[in-house]
C-alpha cells in the first residue's frame, strides 16, 4: 500500500490548486468554502535524479520510481473538530495518512476570499493545530475512560505502558502542544500508534506564495515570528492560552505558478524557475520533504530489465530490505553486495565497480543506506 499524504488547510489557502499540480489531475477548486467534498486521491512519484543515470549505464527496460500517496483533504475551519463546516468527517480521512501537509496562503489576492477575512499565515497555522489537537484530545479521553475500566478488570500489561501515555498525551493537547513535538520512548509510542492520532503524525507547512514573494523571499516575513497569538476571548477551544507547537520548517510553494508547469517541457520548467531564482520546482521539495519527514530513504536495484527505487525505513537491515523486494527474500537472505551510486556511474556499472574493488559484500547486519545499489543473494 503507498504511503499516504494528507493535504490540509482552511478553505481557499490553494490546497487543491497544489493538489492539481502534484497529481495533474483536476479537482473543483471554485472560489467557496467546502467546495471539495470527497476527498481526491493522486499517486505522484518522488523526484530522484538518480534514476535516469544509472538506467542509461545498465540500459534498463524502465524505471520505477518510489511514489507517495497525496490526498487532498476538503477545508477545514475552526470548530471542526466539534463538527463545524465538515470538520468530522474529513478529520476522519486525515487518521488514515501517514503525515500531513499544511496548506497555509502568504498570497494577497482580493478576488479570493480568505474564511477569516485577512491574510496570516501563523494564525491559521495554529487553527488547525488547535482543531487537530482537539479532535486527538476526544479520541484520548475516551480511550483513558475505557482503558480505566478495564483496569477494574484485572492486571494488564498493556495497559500499564498505555495509560501514562494517555495521560502525557492528554496533558500536552490540553494546552494545545502538538504530540509530535513530545519525546516517547518506544514502548509508549507504539501503544499510542494504533488511535491514529492526527498530532503524532509527521507534519510538513506548505506556504502557498506569489510569484513575486517567490522571487524576492518577502514570505519569510511571515514566518519570522514562529508564535502565533490567539485571540484567548474565543471560547470555542475550551483550552487554555499557550504558545501552540507548529510544525517544523516551511516549503514554499507559488501553486499557480506550479500549475502553469504542468503543460510545459522540461526545458521550459527550468527557464521559468531560473527567472524567479529557483533551481528546483517547490512541488518536488515538498515531495522529498514529505518523504523523508517519514524517515524513509530509498536503495536500488538496477539491471536491464529495470532500475528501480525500494522505500525502507532508515535504519532497515539488509535481510528486512530485501524482504520489501519479496518476502521470502528476507527468510533466504545469504549477502547483499553494495555499491555506492557515485562509484558505479564512475566506473560504468557492476563490472566496472567489481573490478576497482568498490563492490561490498554485507551480511544481515549490514544497515542499508539511502542510495545504496544493491544486489541480494538469496537461498533456495
Amino acid at each position: 500500500m503507498p504511503l499516504q499524504i494528507g493535504i490540509v488547510g482552511l478553505p481557499n489557502v490553494g490546497k487543491s490548486t497544489l493538489f492539481k499540480a502534484i497529481t495533474k489531475k483536476a479537482v473543483d477548486c471554485a472560489n467557496f468554502p467546502f467546495c471539495t467534498i470527497d476527498p481526491n486521491v493522486g499517486v505522484v512519484e518522488v523526484p530522484d535524479t538518480r534514476l535516469a543515470p544509472l538506467a542509461k549505464i545498465s540500459k534498463s527496460g524502465r524505471i520505477v520510481p518510489a511514489v507517495i500517496e497525496f490526498v487532498d483533504i476538503a477545508g477545514l475551519v475552526r470548530g471542526a473538530a466539534e463538527g463545524q463546516g465538515l470538520g468530522n468527517a474529513f478529520l476522519s480521512h486525515i487518521r488514515e495518512t501517514d503525515a500531513i501537509v499544511q496548506v497555509v496562503r502568504a498570497f494577497e489576492d482580493e478576488n479570493v476570499i480568505h474564511v477569516d477575512g485577512t491574510i496570516n499565515p501563523m494564525r491559521d497555522v495554529e487553527t488547525i493545530g488547535i482543531e487537530l489537537a482537539l479532535a486527538d484530545l476526544s479520541v484520548i479521553q475516551k480511550r483513558i475512560e475505557s482503558a480505566s475500566k478495564q483496569s477494574k478488570a484485572g492486571e494488564n500489561k498493556e495497559l500499564k505502558i498505555l495509560v501514562p501515555a494517555l495521560e502525557k498525551a492528554r496533558v500536552a493537547l490540553e494546552q494545545g502542544i502538538a504530540l509530535r513535538t513530545l519525546d516517547w520512548n518506544e514502548e509508549e509510542f507504539d501503544a499510542l500508534r494504533s488511535l491514529s492520532l492526527l498530532t503524532l503524525k509527521p507534519m510538513i507547512l506548505a506556504a502557498n506564495v506569489s510569484e513575486e514573494q517567490l522571487q524576492d523571499g518577502s514570505w519569510k516575513a511571515a514566518f519570522e515570528s514562529r508564535h502565533a497569538t490567539r485571540d484567548t476571548s474565543d471560547q470555542t477551544y475550551h483550552i487554555p492560552h499557550t504558545t501552540y507547537h507548529e510544525p517544523e520548517g516551511v516549503v514554499p510553494i507559488c501553486a499557480k505558478m506550479e500549475v502553469e508547469f504542468i503543460d510545459m517541457t522540461e526545458e521550459e520548467k527550468k527557464e521559468y524557475l531560473e527567472t524567479v531564482g529557483q533551481t528546483a520546482s517547490g512541488l518536488d521539495r515538498l515531495i522529498v520533504e514529505a518523504f523523508h519527514s517519514l524517515n524513509l530513504i530509498t536503495f536500488l536495484t538496477t539491471g536491464e530489465m529495470e532500475t528501480k527505487a525500494w522505500t525502507i525505513t532508515r535504519g532497515m537491515l539488509a535481510p528486512q530490505a530485501a524482504g520489501v523486494i519479496h518476502t521470502d527474500f528476507e527468510k533466504n537472505f545469504i549477502r547483499a553486495e553494495v555499491v555506492s551510486f557515485d562509484d558505479f556511474i564512475v566506473n560504468g556499472g557492476w563490472n566496472g565497480a567489481k573490478e576497482k574493488g568498490k563492490v561490498g559484500v554485507e551480511g544481515k547486519e549490514y544497515e542499508v543506506k539511502d542510495g545504496d545499489i544493491v544486489f541480494f543473494r538469496i537461498g533456495a
